[in-house]
């Protein structure tokens, strides 16, 4: 199911700093995106729940990675809300 996207103010401002700083890394998180929108299950994106976190309105929250078995991989984190078909990105961060 399609999702349209919104971004914290957070992921946003970490978006255009990869993209100002790091173009490729930046390419391979909107590709992520775009797996996350046409299928948020994708075995690539390796999702799951992230139990540490939760959406303003207690949404579970989900890790999706960019990259695997990579020093400092990437992750998107993100929850479904607000409405029926809007997926929130709240972070784009590298793996410690």
């Amino acid at each position: 199911m399609p999702h349209r996207r919104v971004f914290t103010t957070t992921a946003k401002a970490q978006l255009e700093a990869l993209e100002t700083t790091q173009s490729a890394k930046a390419n391979e998180v909107k590709k992520t995106f775009g797996l996350l929108q046409a299928n948020p299950r994708h075995p690539g994106l390796h999702t799951h729940p992230y139990s540490a976190l939760e959406g303003p309105e207690r949404e579970k929250r989900f890790e999706a990675y960019v990259e695997n078995n990579t020093s400092g991989a990437y992750r998107v984190f993100w929850y479904c809300g607000p409405g029926a078909s809007v997926m929130t990105i709240v972070a784009i961060t590298p793996h410690p």
